[in-house]
């Protein structure tokens, strides 16, 4: 065997070697004891994801509450299985309102709400929607995202989706 093959070998050994060390270190540091991983397992199971509402016809929740804050599916403007009248600004009290009693039903108020996402079909509306969303909510307003979309379910002008936290 040539001295090249020999350091080779030497090295490549050197390197496997290393590396199932740190392999085996990583492994027993990750590792948590009988006690701790029953600790773990307690906190989880406080912050398990609790699923409210069926969503009716459709294949989603109504809401999800994650430790004390509480993600809402998207609304629009519908009331009493329709979509209002009016354009933009009645479809978007109408969805505030829905996003409301959807907070009132699981313990929230509009003053929990952290965080908005708002979808508008047509970004010419943002002024008429910005309006009706300042008169619904209160300062500190929540964070928001806006966003153009090409159209939204049952041919509504908006939806937006919140979160709330306590």
């Amino acid at each position: 065997m040539s001295t090249h093959t020999k350091n080779l070998k030497t090295t490549l050994s050197s390197v496997l070697l290393a590396g199932a060390c740190s392999l085996a270190l990583t492994m027993s540091a990750t590792a948590a004891p009988a006690t701790a991983k029953t600790a773990i397992s307690q906190s989880v199971s406080k912050s398990a994801p609790v699923f409210y509402g069926d969503g009716g016809k459709y294949p989603f929740s109504d809401a999800v509450r994650v430790g004390d804050t509480l993600y809402m599916s998207g609304q629009i403007g519908f009331k009493d299985g329709k979509l209002v009248k009016g354009g933009i600004k009645a479809e978007t009290k109408q969805a505030l309102d829905n996003i409301h009693a959807t907070l009132l039903q699981y313990g929230y108020q509009k003053t929990n709400i952290i965080k908005c996402s708002a979808m508008l079909t047509d970004m010419d509306d943002f002024g008429d929607f910005n309006k009706v969303y300042q008169t619904e909510l209160a300062k500190p307003y929540p964070v928001r995202s806006a966003f153009g979309v090409a159209e939204l379910a049952a041919g509504a002008s908006v939806e937006i989706e919140c979160m709330a936290a306590k």
